[in-house]
């Protein structure tokens, strides 16, 4: 591509990151504290692309300009005119337009299945709980209470969780969310298993609020051999996705 190609793919990029910065379309990407980096860098993209054309306009023209704008490679030529790049390769411009278009569903159950359950590092301790019932906790916090202070603070308490729905193959239950480090790309499910008294039907990425009670009930995650605590439930109730599903201190 020529340059004044290459500042129309990067006003292109530019606009989608911006559009995606602006809205809650970058949630799907990076977590929300990183909203100032998307717009930036969408900033910058377009910038850039306006100093080419700027940089193009004022350039001295020179008879070699048509040479120099030739793509990579042999080309031909016929009665003194330049081929130019095929009109084909404007189609690696086409999933910019998907990214502008269309939202890309948030990590659900499918991934979720297949990498292993993560906890934060194990704390030197946890704090005092507030007073209330139920006890509303996010799920991240619910699991890394079950496992590491052994339930000690949760137990004879009624709790509320929320996460979605995903089923193992044997058909084991569990209540997940994607904790995300930086971005999409490295999101890791945080795995609550399900237990007590659960509707006859469990949809996989249905997004339920359960409440039950803690139990010392555990397993191992066959993809990474890390413990998997257990929620007595005796109530679910079906709740709409969240604004971010990735954030953890969502409690529905």
């Amino acid at each position: 591509m020529n340059r004044q190609a290459q500042a129309i793919v990067l006003f292109l990029v530019g606009g989608a990151v911006l559009r995606a910065g602006s809205t809650d379309l970058y949630l799907r990407y990076v977590k929300a504290e990183l909203r100032p980096l998307v717009l930036v860098a969408g900033a910058v993209l377009i910038i850039t692309a306006g100093a080419t054309v700027w940089y193009e306009r004022r350039r001295p023209r020179t008879a070699d300009d048509g040479r120099s704008e030739q793509p990579d490679g042999p080309s031909e030529q016929h009665g003194g005119h330049v081929h130019r790049e095929p009109l084909v390769s404007w189609l690696l411009v086409l999933p910019l337009f998907a990214l502008i278009l269309v939202a890309p569903p948030a990590l659900g159950s499918y991934s979720a299945m297949r990498a292993g359950t993560s906890l934060q590092e194990q704390p030197w301790g946890y704090s005092a709980l507030p007073a209330g019932d139920p006890l509303r906790l996010n799920l991240a916090d619910y699991a890394g209470r079950a496992v590491y202070d052994h339930g000690r603070s949760l137990r004879d308490r009624p709790i509320k969780v929320s996460g979605f729905v995903a089923l193992d193959r044997s058909g084991t239950p569990y209540l997940v969310r994607m904790a995300l480090n930086c971005c999409a790309a490295d999101a890791q499910p945080v795995k609550i298993g399900l237990s007590g008294q659960l509707p006859p039907v469990l949809q996989p990425d249905t997004w339920l609020e359960v409440t039950g009670t803690y139990t010392d009930k555990k397993t191992k995650d066959p993809v990474n051999g890390g413990v998997i605590p257990f929620i007595d439930v005796t109530r679910t109730h079906p709740v709409p996705a969240p604004h971010d599903p990735y954030d953890e201190s969502w409690n529905g």
